[in-house]
């Protein structure tokens, strides 16, 4: 423990100096308190996405590779549990596109059967529970989970839904950015299109066999009016696995007042997300011109024609993965530069994470709320940038007068409370 404390002490040094939070607030009382709590917590991100092509025998994340998320990194900023996403994005509801989608999602499951099984299986496993994910990391190692993002890869075989909960499957959204062949999404809301007016029926029929096996169903991306038939429909709680307040920041993929009191009130939990364009839409929009010309000319010199960000949800599945290996170069590329540039307006920061969360407990209660980063699938914000300086977080938290078992239960308790809850009702339904 006091190798990762020494690691973290440096880490915080190294990222105090950005605006994370008010000055006065920077003093070695919170650093040393926080450094404290986070050494003896659990804490667990609930989605952070992947690439296959860093999960192979020379390319892989026992090397500190650039990306978000890698084994350094996790050891370096204290985070213990890592949900892997197996992400699919929205294609054509036809055949093809089911088995296309397939095909992506099962080289997922596998990538991250092989990083705990082969690559580094000193270092990591994978948990299904959470007494498997305290017991891991009592052993000294990292704890890997697994989440599917967009149920579209099951097509229209309800029994790849126990399938995937054979490969370690534990919570499970039933769309993405578009609609899927069982669940409308968020994105209808842009031009009032919808294609089931909620769940369609094999959607229901997937709600029922989640609760059967014990999968905790996410809401972040379908649309409001499949959340609400979710969770009329099922009988345990839901999780949003990367969403935050509507009320602070009107975008779609948050949730409304409205929600969070379903979620309250259903017994589920909203793991707040770290993704800037979820938490100060004015801040994001106040750098975007100059970081739009930034990346067009990164982009340019390598050799990539630019696509706006929402447009990339439309490209095929091969050729949206492709680009986001270039994108996310040059969105490391155009951080680094802002850095070095003055006059520059401020960048969504921790602050603004733990003002979301704030908002989220005062609504909801302290017992419904969580953390999440999406990193390597667009999350990451000034503070949080990459697991490395997951302290700052808890940092802000203890700034806010949050107390340990308070932290405790934001970090992850929550989340595993829900998970012990549906796994304790799937019992019962067999």
């Amino acid at each position: 423990m006091l190798h990762k404390s020494l690691i973290l002490g440096c880490l915080l040094v190294i990222c105090s100096c950005k605006n994370n939070s008010k000055p006065e607030n920077e003093t070695p009382d919170y650093m040393e308190k926080a450094k404290a709590i986070h050494n003896r917590i659990l804490t667990l991100d609930t989605h952070c996405d992947i690439n296959v092509k860093h999960f192979t025998d020379s390319i892989n994340y026992t090397q500190d590779l650039n990306t978000q998320v890698t084994l350094p990194k996790l050891k370096a900023g204290g985070l213990d549990v890592v949900w892997f996403s197996v992400y699919t994005g929205q294609d054509s509801l036809t055949g093809k596109g089911y088995q296309m989608a397939l095909d992506n999602a099962m080289a997922k499951f596998n990538a991250i059967h092989k990083l705990v099984e082969d690559l580094a299986p000193d270092q990591i496993a994978l948990a299904t529970t959470s007494e498997e994910a305290r017991h891991i990391l009592n052993s000294g190692k990292k704890v890997a989970m697994i989440g599917v993002e967009n149920a579209y890869p099951i097509g229209l075989d309800i029994t790849r839904v126990e399938t995937f909960y054979n490969l370690g499957a534990r919570y499970m959204s039933l769309a993405h950015n578009g609609h899927s062949q069982l669940a409308d999404s968020n994105t209808g809301e842009k031009d009032g299109v919808w294609l089931h007016h909620g769940l369609s029926d094999l959607g229901k029929a997937v709600i029922k066999e989640m609760n059967r096996l014990g999968i905790m169903i996410d809401v972040s991306h379908p649309s409001k009016e499949a959340m609400r038939q979710m969770i009329q429909l099922s009988k345990a709680p839901l999780i949003a696995s990367h969403s935050s307040a509507r009320a602070l920041c009107d975008h779609s993929r948050n949730l409304d007042d409205e929600q969070l009191e379903w979620m309250k009130n259903n017994g589920g939990v909203v793991q707040t997300v770290a993704f800037a364009g979820y938490l100060d839409s004015e801040k994001v929009n106040a750098r975007s011109d100059i970081e739009t010309q930034l990346g067009k000319a990164i982009m340019d010199s390598l050799g990539v024609k630019w696509i706006d960000k929402e447009a990339i949800s439309t490209l095929p599945n091969t050729e949206r993965e492709v680009y986001y290996e270039y994108w996310d170069i040059m969105t490391t590329l155009v951080r680094k530069k802002l850095e070095k540039m003055k006059d520059v307006p401020p960048a969504v920061n921790v602050y603004d994470l733990v003002d979301h969360i704030d908002y989220l407990v005062e609504k909801m209660g302290i017992k419904h709320v969580g953390i999440s980063s999406d990193f390597d699938g667009g999350g990451g914000i000034e503070g949080w940038y990459d697991a490395s300086e997951t302290l700052n977080v808890t940092l802000e938290l203890v700034k806010r007068g949050y107390t340990e078992d308070e932290i405790a239960m934001l970090w992850g308790g929550n989340l595993l409370r829900v998970l012990d809850e549906v796994q304790a009702i799937a019992k019962t339904l067999h």
